[in-house]
């Protein structure tokens, strides 16, 4: 138990240390070089797999499965967060610019709506290629802490994004 509680504790603490160093990325994406930003990314994606991997406790024949499943994954939630991203970006500009109409504001909701639910499909379609590789208790660890840290990351950007107003 006290092993467990530790873990997740980790998780917390990386997932805080994580959202925060995401958003000051995103944050300053003009202000470095695209290198410096490829590398952050990379860093970021390294940590991230790290803290999986201590935390889902795979066998050697059940780790040969996951990873490659894991990548793939990784793979299409990078064009989900993307495509948040330039949801994000296009509510900024118009809020900047006082320059939302109800039209837009209805419109960037539809596709943030959109977004979360490209988002759940996803979980859904690996969580059944999980559970052909895993035991279902760690396919459902593993989307529980993808779960935790995209929390942690929408909490700092909901604590940035001004309400309309």
């Amino acid at each position: 138990m006290q092993s467990h509680l530790k873990k997740c504790l980790g998780l917390v603490s990386w997932g805080l240390s994580f959202a925060t160093m995401v958003v000051v990325a995103q944050a300053s994406v003009q202000a470095q070089s695209a290198s410096n930003m490829d590398i952050l990314r990379e860093k970021l994606k390294a940590d991230k797999k790290l803290l999986i991997a201590e935390n889902l406790g795979l066998t050697d024949a059940e780790s040969s499965a996951f990873w490659p499943i894991y990548d793939e994954y990784q793979k299409e939630l990078e064009g989900i967060n993307q495509r948040l991203g330039r949801t994000v970006q296009s509510y900024a500009n118009e809020y900047n610019a006082s320059t939302l109409t109800d039209d837009k504001a209805k419109a960037l909701m539809n596709e943030a709506l959109a977004i979360e639910e490209a988002e759940v499909a996803l979980k859904k379609k690996y969580l059944a290629r999980l559970e052909g590789v895993v035991p279902a208790m760690k396919a459902v660890r593993y989307l529980q802490m993808e779960n935790k840290i995209r929390a942690l990351v929408r909490y700092d950007l909901s604590t940035q994004i001004p309400l309309v107003e």
